[in-house]
């Protein structure tokens, strides 16, 4: 037996960190519900979640921050399900964040190497913000290392990558025209490891913790998209949910920020709202606990979660205007799909609109 196997095996389980700490089965099972209907299984399927999630052991977690402006951990900080406490004191071990750690400098880097030899080839490495390669690396060094060498090292050890955010899983801001840094995602320079992409400028709270406790009560990666998203999160379009949706469907469009359409809450898509070819759960999941999302705020989405989403020209063009094809953000079928959809929409409206005109004239007759 390795090592990491006496590590491990030593490590209390999640249900015995749950008991020590008084948690009640009560609290737990509500706990395990709001996991199983968030991640979309079937109810029945809560009791198993439970009884692994109890018998799973507490991973250690290397969460290792690079070119990135902290925006996603600030994201992860106001998780509610499991709140950010639960995560890391009954869920998790986080073993190294130097934005967390009470220690810095040596301290921090030391209790890193010592986590990842301790567990290594079964920690969670997860990965904020992209890889500046260029130069040789020098764009980002930490402890005498540059960012490459440190995710190449860290990564050997893994059990699996957790790109959080659009930055570690696409390039992000930094990976946009003209990329001054050589900037590129995580995947571009690890091959050989599961890869799991949590996209989002920053990706939502829950969306991140909940690709994580289905991880640890699996103990494998879920079903991904073309881009190496969960489908739980990413399977469908923020505009196929949208409750503006119907207005779209109905041709009734806000001109304006300010108008009497942005007023009665009608779709955004002349105002640049790239709901259709952005697949992300802010339309189910929200924000602020479930509060709310940019479009019920009266913003457009601007698709943060998609590739190259900040090479795409202004923010507040209809998405039928913007060259998808050259950045491979979707195909031409699906560009035709937005606009035929578009074009429907407003053909409905002027038959909509005619019918009531007849209706009157006859009415005036």
């Amino acid at each position: 037996m390795t090592q990491s196997d006496n590590n491990r095996s030593s490590q209390p389980t999640i249900g015995q960190v749950l008991d020590e700490r008084g948690v009640s089965r009560r609290r737990f099972m509500k706990f395990c519900t709001a996991m199983a209907s968030l991640m979309a299984m079937p109810p029945m399927m809560t009791s198993a979640l439970a009884q692994n999630l109890r018998q799973a052991r507490r991973p250690s977690v290397i969460y290792m921050p690079f070119q990135e402006c902290t925006g996603c951990l600030e994201s992860l900080t106001r998780s509610f399900s499991p709140s950010i406490e639960n995560l890391l004191f009954d869920t998790i071990s986080l073993d190294y964040n130097h934005t967390l750690f009470a220690a810095a400098g040596t301290a921090a880097e030391a209790a890193r190497h010592e986590a990842m030899e301790a567990n290594w080839g079964e920690y969670i490495l997860i990965v904020d913000g992209s890889i500046p390669q260029g130069a040789g690396g020098v764009y980002g060094t930490s402890a005498g290392e540059s960012f490459v060498d440190q995710l190449r090292h860290a990564a050997d050890g893994a059990a699996a990558i957790l790109c959080v955010g659009t930055c570690a899983s696409f390039g992000g801001i930094p990976y946009a025209n003209p990329n001054p840094t050589g900037a590129v995602p995580v995947s571009e320079i690890i091959h050989d490891r599961p890869i799991i992409n949590v996209s989002g400028c920053p990706p939502i709270p829950a969306v991140m913790t909940g690709t994580i406790v289905h991880y640890l009560t699996t103990g494998g990666v879920p079903d991904l998209d073309k881009y190496g998203r969960p489908s739980v999160f990413y399977g469908q379009s923020i505009h196929d949910r949208c409750y503006r949706r119907r207005f779209y469907d109905e041709g009734k469009f806000a001109k304006s920020f300010d108008d009497e359409g942005a007023r009665n809450g009608w779709c955004l898509y002349e105002l640049g709202c790239r709901g259709p070819t952005t697949y992300n759960a802010c339309a189910t999941v929200k924000w602020n606990e479930g509060t709310s999302f940019p479009i019920e705020s009266g913003h457009g989405c601007i698709g943060c979660s998609e590739p190259n989403f900040w090479d795409q020209g202004g923010f507040y063009e209809p998405v039928t205007s913007k060259l998808f094809e050259d950045r491979g953000q979707i195909g031409g079928a699906a560009a035709a799909g937005v606009a035929l959809g578009a074009a429907s929409a407003y053909a409905a409206s002027r038959r909509k609109k005619k019918r009531s005109e007849t209706a009157g004239e006859e009415e005036s007759s």
